[in-house]
């Protein structure tokens, strides 16, 4: 008989989250954006414009949930 897995799909969200914010912010770097500055304006006042097009990022970071994301950024703040 197989043992049942039990998965988290809590930590699997935001383990895909955090990997997603990586890319996002990655990208915005290579081009010499202020990532960071675009993505605290995004997440403080839910403008998605705040955000470059650049290869998709605006689409990808809509995709996150604001709330969400500022959850996990707290968890990992007071690690």
């Amino acid at each position: 008989m197989e043992e049942t897995i039990v998965v988290d799909a809590k930590s699997v969200k935001e383990a895909d989250y955090k990997e997603l914010v990586k890319e996002i912010i990655n990208d915005l770097d290579n081009i010499n954006y202020n990532a960071i500055k675009q993505l605290t304006e995004y997440i403080l006042t839910g403008e998605i414009g705040y955000i470059s097009s650049y290869r998709e990022c605006r689409n990808r970071m809509s995709s996150i949930n604001r709330r969400d994301l500022v959850e996990m950024m707290l968890k990992e703040y007071v690690k």
